[in-house]
């Protein structure tokens, strides 16, 4: 019945019309018109589909980090109040958020933000940010809607205390506590230091040696570092010589796609990590031979993940998800060598699985090279 409403209505209107109302318009008609001859009421047609509304863009990045990892962050891993920054990149717009300005306020140091919009953007680097070793801290806040891009060409963030061309502040450069290098709130991407060997390379999205680094609430996708050596890793991280041996503070983090010789995620020589209620997933160590290298090989190819190799040293692992991390030698999530053996492996409240190691593990612990006293401490976790 409204279907024969809404045809009568027409068949008015178009009256109307021919009688001259326009528009918009009624006009009264001078003659009655006749009774319209009935019609076979038509077969309802069928009501087109509204036009969706389109999606909205995201104002911020995904949420990065292991939604389900409670482990506590202790003071020393939260993040730095940027309300007041020392340096704001951009002017509001994306244009204004460029690689020359990112690479002058970190070389400046201080608190950065960004004001790039309302909407999350990419800044693709045309140069490697350095620290100067003459800050005191470099903090850089992305807000959760800026991506650094290195696209696929260059290592994207940069600080070594033991740089002659970064300046040497102290006598001790190996272990001195500043510059205080601290990432949140940001996206690294497509960084590469593939052929970057200045104090052993790695590092393709960021290289600290020296100070102290923590990363927290960040992103780390499809960055690269050299594909064969026997040490040389970190496609994410590489990390030398931290202060007082104070560990690498990883927190509610997530790195996916990462490939390198050896740490396809994170790397170090002789340091500590604490890694938080994050999420390493997808990454690769893809060098062949090991460390040290077997005879014939540029050696490489494993802790796909995290790589560690050293002395006296802790890792611990918290509230975090690793998996479908691929070592073509060994240690698929981890490799963990302590060559005096004094260093220690913490596995808490985490999972790690589908971490496979091509060429070896320590039996009774999927996807782990251990080598210490002892065992790893593995408590309240599964893994698979």
């Amino acid at each position: 019945m409204r279907a024969l409403g809404v045809f009568w209505a027409l068949v008015t209107v178009l009256a109307l019309a021919a009688c001259g109302g326009g528009p918009g318009t009624v006009t009264a008609a001078s003659t009655p018109h006749p009774t319209p001859t009935p019609r076979p009421t038509p077969a309802p047609t069928p009501s087109a589909s509204p036009t969706p509304a389109p999606t909205p863009r995201p104002r911020t990045l995904p949420e990065p980090g292991n939604p389900a990892g409670g482990a506590a962050v202790p003071a020393a891993a939260q993040p730095v109040d940027t309300a007041h920054p020392t340096h704001v990149i951009g002017d509001g717009t994306p244009a204004s958020c460029t690689s020359a300005a990112v690479v002058a306020a970190v070389a400046a140091g201080g608190i950065i933000t960004f004001s790039c919009g309302p909407d999350p953007v990419t800044i693709v680097m045309q140069a490697t940010a350095k620290v100067e070793n003459t800050s005191a801290e470099v903090v850089l806040d992305g807000g959760g809607k800026v991506t650094l891009s290195g696209g696929g060409a260059r290592r994207i963030l940069y600080m070594d205390t033991c740089d002659p061309a970064q300046h040497w502040t102290t006598s001790h450069c190996q272990d001195q506590p500043e510059p205080r290098l601290v990432v949140q709130n940001l996206a690294f991407t497509g960084g590469n230091s593939t052929g970057q060997t200045y104090d052993g390379g790695g590092g393709g999205a960021i290289f600290d040696r020296g100070g102290q680094l923590k990363v927290i609430n960040s992103w780390f996708t499809s960055n690269r570092c050299d594909p064969t050596g026997p040490d040389l890793g970190g496609a994410a991280i590489r990390a030398l010589s931290q202060f007082d041996n104070l560990p690498v503070y990883i927190v509610h983090s997530t790195f996916r796609g990462g490939v390198c010789s050896n740490g396809g995620a994170l790397s170090s020589i002789g340091v500590s990590w604490t890694v938080l209620n994050s999420v390493i997933a997808g990454n690769q160590a893809i060098g062949w031979g090991a460390n040290p290298a077997s005879s014939g090989t540029p050696g490489g190819g494993s802790g796909a993940a995290i790589y560690t190799d050293g002395d006296l040293y802790t890792v611990t692992v918290d509230g975090t998800l690793i998996k479908n991390n691929t070592a073509r030698e060994g240690g698929g999530a981890i490799f963990f060598v302590s060559n005096d053996n004094t260093g220690t492996l913490r596995i808490q409240d985490s999972t790690l699985r589908d971490n496979p190691s091509r060429g070896f593990e320590t039996a009774g612990y999927p996807g782990i090279f251990f080598h210490s006293t002892g065992h790893p401490v593995v408590a309240g976790s599964a893994l698979s």
